[in-house]
């Protein structure tokens, strides 16, 4: 059994690293989030032209061609850099055109995005989700002679403020909860009717609540078919919470280095405070979560790129990704001391960025339930 990477995983693994940590350091990072774009054009742009945005694109369309494992793997160096910006929507809402797309939208969108001309955000959450729960859906398309009409209200649309199209999930028919009736929208964001409004995150992070008031779109923007949206959603979210914990898993070997690099260097009693058992085992216990986490991420996404049936790997992959990161972090605190509390701190960006990855595209217990399904409980 071959657990390494291909050459062309470590050169994609080794440029991800070395061009984030000359451009994405962590006073950008802290810049971007209280920035009101939240990510430069200048860095994007960059992005683009290393084929990042094209990575999974396939060659016919202008892309790369590369596998979500390879995605993964660069998503993990993002992760560990605590990259701002869209490149996340961008990337979830790209795997859904792929996904549920027909050739007309896949030629008129995939090459655009592979070029970083395009910046999609998918609309899913809504004030009914309580808890994550991506079928319950009372936004409401409507039938109008050739065009529908969506009316409703999408919580926490990550960087909507930049995006040119939305990918809204709305309800065609039945009652929120239901799989059946669910259609995907290709939306453009500067359509009339339109209302964001910016929520304030504990990251920093740029979501919004998107307000659909009567607005009006075209019957050919049907993202997959009528109704039939849940069908579609479900290996969309699957893709999307492997991705998520790619980047959790980066940012929590960042947090595990920046804790040996300390323990190593801080003294205490005239020695370093990594000769302590304690420290030693938080350390290891750090080390343990991330590489399960790891496993199980990339496992998952090995399966996903050649369509092996893998819910119960997706599911234990978010399920313990979520808490690893959250322990990682912890840990990562403790073993820094007061230092590590200091908002001035780098630790402090990658603990608040657990919390918030926790929930994303649901959090443990919704994917331990998922997993007592897949073993038939």
């Amino acid at each position: 059994m071959d657990f390494n990477l291909t050459e062309e995983q470590k050169i994609l693994q080794k440029t991800a690293r070395d061009f984030l940590g000359a451009e994405c350091p962590s006073a950008f990072v802290r810049e971007m989030e209280t920035d009101e774009k939240g990510y430069t054009s200048e860095l994007w742009n960059k992005m683009a032209e290393l084929g990042w945005m094209a990575l999974v694109i396939p060659e016919e369309y202008e892309g790369v061609g590369g596998t979500l494992l390879d995605l993964t793997i660069m998503l993990e160096e993002m992760g560990g850099a605590c990259l701002p910006g869209p490149f996340f929507p961008t990337a979830v809402s790209c795997l859904g055109i792929m996904e549920a797309g027909d050739e007309g939208q896949m030629k008129e969108f995939l090459p655009r995005i592979g070029a970083g001309e395009l910046i999609l955000t998918l609309a899913l959450t809504e004030p009914l989700n309580t808890r994550y729960d991506p079928f319950l859906i009372a936004t409401r398309a409507e039938r109008k002679e050739d065009h529908y009409v969506i009316n409703g209200t999408k919580l926490f649309v990550p960087d909507a403020h930049v995006a040119d199209d939305f990918i809204c999930v709305a309800r065609t028919s039945g009652e929120p909860g239901s799989k059946e009736g669910i259609t995907l929208f290709l939306v453009d964001s500067k359509s009339s009717g339109i209302q964001l409004t910016p929520m304030k995150t504990f990251a920093g992070d740029k979501q919004f609540e998107v307000v659909f008031d009567a607005v009006k779109v075209p019957e050919g923007n049907i993202l997959g078919q009528l109704n039939q949206g849940g069908i579609h959603l479900e290996p969309i979210l699957q893709k999307a919470a492997v991705c998520k914990c790619a980047e959790m898993v980066g940012g929590a070997q960042k947090v595990l280095d920046m804790a040996t690099e300390y323990a190593k260097e801080r003294e205490q009693f005239g020695r370093p405070i990594g000769s302590f058992q304690a420290v030693q085992h938080h350390c290891s216990n750090m080390l343990m979560d991330i590489e399960g986490g790891r496993f199980i991420t990339y496992k998952a996404a090995w399966m996903l790129s050649r369509n092996i049936p893998c819910a119960k790997q997706v599911a234990t992959a978010k399920a313990w990704v979520s808490e690893a990161y959250k322990r990682v972090a912890g840990l990562g605190h403790q073993v820094l001391g007061a230092t590590g509390y200091m908002i001035e701190h780098d630790m402090t960006l990658y603990s608040r960025r657990a919390k918030l990855a926790e929930v994303a595209f649901g959090d443990a217990n919704f994917h331990r339930e998922a997993v007592a399904f897949e073993l038939g409980l």
